[in-house]
């Protein structure tokens, strides 16, 4: 199985440029390319899609246990010529300072991944050998197979880091990529401007790919990167047989507001045999009719006078609620669904209003990480005490007097470093802060499944 794993030294030095490029050179080629995004990233996983026309997949370790990691691994890479797996930050870096908590490094020996490892090469010579050496010692398990160079100029600066990192790691370099502000991409608060919204961009990565062959030896990429197999002992068969549902549909939100989903979340709920009816908030005139409904979170900040705008929509949403179909929100779908927004220019807009409080952007994030929440009360997700992991990310808080639904903490190295309250449920909505991964926490589907009232206006809900 032809597999590679793209890491940096840190956060910013160009992974995701260097990735989507190869990602292109390959699809050029006519290779199924399989990407995937190590950690709860959205956006770059959008980008990663864009390119290769294959749903990216997320490789997160404090979501998914090791086996779960290689069952979506497997799955989505049964039919594919080459898997690209991009890391998170630094090569080594996650929770704390254990190597093997939700590291880059630690999903490349779970996948049995090459990894290549990409440095700044700006400003240094045989100093590189230094950096990569030390990468390449502190976990002897990882198997840096190569070194890409970003950020340098000349081909005579490149050849100096080359033949000092191999001379003395004992490391391949495949190339360098010089500094380029054409292939940059748009940021905003919460990171890079998702895929959706931006406009030119095929043109842009075409542009990338044939930049990328110039400097980097894509073809020695695909021989370092033939590896061999992985079996997973994951098993959701079974779960999927004893909680299957006919005849059951759900309303996904889904358009430039709202677009931040495990694509593993979807594909379970269509396996358990729900119908997937997706709808777009800021254009569709009411959700449509749906045992239950499910929004993602994304960017309703920028897109607020539009959902304000979409009345007929937002009255649909509270006309749902009201006749108990179960509604399950995320972080955006959480500011959707109370009284208003107040965006960064202190403008307020209305919103859905289920939840009494008001949504307001802040100028730095208010939560960030994984976390965990253990539930005060019945939820549609959760009974009493139990436990649902997920990830925290937000410019945003939630000014509000309804009771909070979960006990929210976040541990490190085995210690509980930071404990609050969040998540609000009123009669069958939940609407939380949180991202979650459904397979690690099918009791929450479950729950979901049964949670359904049965009972509702058909004459409200059509």
């Amino acid at each position: 199985m032809k597999k590679i794993l793209i890491a940096g030294t840190n956060s910013g030095v160009g992974k995701t440029t260097i990735s989507l490029g190869i990602m292109q050179a390959l699809t050029k080629r006519n290779m199924r390319v399989q990407p995937y995004k190590v950690g709860p990233d959205y956006i770059d996983p959008s980008y990663h899609t864009f390119i290769t026309g294959r749903h990216s997949r997320n490789l997160d370790s404090y979501m998914l246990n090791d086996e779960q990691i290689k069952y979506v691994f497997n799955q989505a890479s049964d039919d594919a010529d080459i898997s690209v797996v991009e890391g998170v930050m630094g090569l080594y870096d996650g929770i704390g300072i254990d190597l093997d908590n939700c590291t880059s490094s630690h999903t490349s020996k779970i996948l049995k991944a090459p990894v290549i490892l990409v440095i700044n090469g700006k400003s240094m010579a045989a100093s590189s050998a230094a950096m990569v050496l030390g990468y390449k010692e502190l976990d002897k398990d990882v198997n840096i197979k190569g070194v890409i160079v970003n950020n340098v100029r000349t081909k005579t600066h490149y050849e100096i880091i080359k033949e000092a990192i191999e001379t003395y790691c004992g490391v391949e370099v495949l190339g360098y990529f010089p500094p380029n502000n054409e292939f940059s991409l748009e940021s905003r608060h919460l990171g890079l401007v998702p895929s959706v919204e931006i406009d030119g961009l095929k043109n842009k990565f075409n542009s990338l790919a044939v930049e990328i062959e110039k400097y980097i030896n894509i073809d020695r990429i695909i021989e370092i990167s033939e590896t061999e197999d992985i079996e997973s002992n994951f098993k959701v068969d079974d779960f999927i047989e004893e909680n299957k549902v006919k005849g059951k549909s759900i309303a996904i939100a889904y358009d430039k507001a709202f677009n931040f989903y495990y694509r593993e979340n979807i594909e379970l709920l269509e396996l358990l045999g729900l119908d997937i009816k997706y709808f777009s908030p800021l254009k569709d005139n009411k959700v449509p009719k749906s045992d239950y409904i499910y929004i993602g979170g994304g960017f309703p900040e920028i897109f607020s006078k539009e959902i304000e705008a979409n009345v007929s929509m937002r009255e649909s949403i509270k006309e749902a609620h009201e006749n108990n179909i179960p509604i399950y929100a995320e972080c955006g779908g959480l500011m959707y669904l109370g009284q208003t927004l107040l965006d960064k220019e202190n403008i307020s807009y209305d919103m859905v209003g289920i939840f009494k409080g008001n949504s307001k952007m802040t100028t730095s994030l208010k939560r960030f990480g994984y976390c965990y929440g253990s539930a005060k009360g019945d939820t549609v997700l959760s009974k009493t005490n139990e436990i649902i992991k997920g990830h925290e990310f937000h410019h945003s808080v939630f000014e509000t007097e309804e009771e909070c639904a979960y006990v929210m903490r976040k541990e490190r190295d085995g210690k509980i470093v930071d404990e609050w309250e969040g998540g609000y449920s009123k009669n069958n909505t939940l609407a939380t802060y949180l991202h979650t991964h459904f397979y690690n926490n099918l009791d929450c589907i479950k729950n979901l499944l049964n949670n359904r009232v049965d009972n509702y206006s058909e004459e409200g809900n059509n």
